[in-house]
């Protein structure tokens, strides 16, 4: 038997959409809740049904507005604890702030500890997300932390392309390890983009790449597209080094700036492969960006902890 009594999904104002995919994957209607600001800019939530011992799962990315997003979440959290939920897991396809995740420089915040502090204190009992930046940002938090990946899904598209004489290409050192994992499941060898960041800005200075990608097609690998400042350098510098076609997969598409009109400019850039982690307005779709949805994927997981099931044995 579960653990806890009848299964509730319930979403902040973020990204409705993916919400209601996942309810419809586990085949359970939306929780109906009232959430929205006053005229003072204060956010008012509250639970349009009983949700007293309750497993409840709260689905919110922290996308733009980040700052009010993540308000609005902990608001919902404070609201649940205070309706007598049984349990309470924040569901953040998309956690913000991670890559504020150690102090690199003098006088500097380490904002994803705060985060992971100020869901704790609100009530959340257990997180559930997906393709964390940093994966330390796990230790941050003394409440259970599941951590799913896109990349079988990501794999998997990329695979049914039959690609001829590909590449697997990480942007930087710290994508190689989600870099290495995508060439191992397509059957691609690996190449490694070295980078330096200037400054705080948005910008990058490749140095070299490490790897063989002359007359290949190549598959760059990053977790998250902010600007696009860094696949961008990536791209140019491909370009230079005679890579025939290029394809680009992520988990997290920000776009920010019209980074997907930026990243598509170049006719050696053929697709952009992305997820729905975060909503991707009309604005921002492009004929070459392809959405796969993570909902199956995080249903998935949300049944299994439901049921006190192995989330490890998704992936296995």
């Amino acid at each position: 038997m579960p653990p806890f009594e009848e299964l509730r999904v319930f979403t902040g104002s973020a990204h409705p959409d993916l919400a209601k995919a996942i309810c419809d994957y586990l085949g359970i209607p939306l929780g109906q809740s009232h959430v929205f600001k006053f005229a003072n800019d204060n956010t008012f939530v509250q639970f349009q049904e009983n949700i007293r011992q309750r497993d409840v799962f709260l689905v919110q990315p922290f996308s733009y507005p980040v700052n009010d997003n993540i308000m609005e979440f902990l608001i919902m959290i404070d609201a649940a604890k205070r309706a007598s939920a049984g349990r309470i897991t924040a569901v953040i396809p998309y956690y913000a702030y991670a890559r504020t995740d150690k102090k690199d420089q003098p006088r500097v915040p380490i904002t994803a500890r705060l985060i992971a502090d100020l869901l704790t204190t609100a009530g959340a009992e257990r997180v559930l997300t997906v393709d964390l930046h940093a994966g330390q940002i796990q230790g941050f938090f003394n409440i259970p932390v599941d951590e799913l990946t896109a990349l079988p899904l990501l794999a998997r598209y990329v695979g049914q392309k039959e690609l001829l004489n590909p590449v697997v290409v990480a942007v930087d050192f710290g994508a190689a390890k989600r870099a290495r994992g995508l060439a191992a499941r397509i059957g691609a060898p690996l190449a490694i983009m070295e980078k330096r960041r200037v400054g705080n800005a948005d910008q990058t200075e490749t140095l070299n790449v490490i790897g063989e990608v002359e007359s290949k097609i190549a598959v760059i690998v990053d977790d998250e597209i902010d600007t696009g400042g860094s696949l961008i350098s990536t791209v140019t510098a491909l370009e230079e080094r005679g890579v025939t076609e290029m394809y680009v997969c992520c988990t997290h598409a920000v776009f920010s700036n019209k980074a997907a009109e930026r990243l598509t400019a170049t006719n050696l850039l053929r697709e952009v492969i992305i997820t729905d982690t975060l909503p991707v307005s009309d604005g921002k779709r492009h004929p070459k960006v392809t959405v796969l949805s993570v909902a199956p994927l995080l249903g998935e997981a949300i049944h299994r902890i439901h049921g006190g099931l192995s989330i490890g044995a998704m992936f296995e």
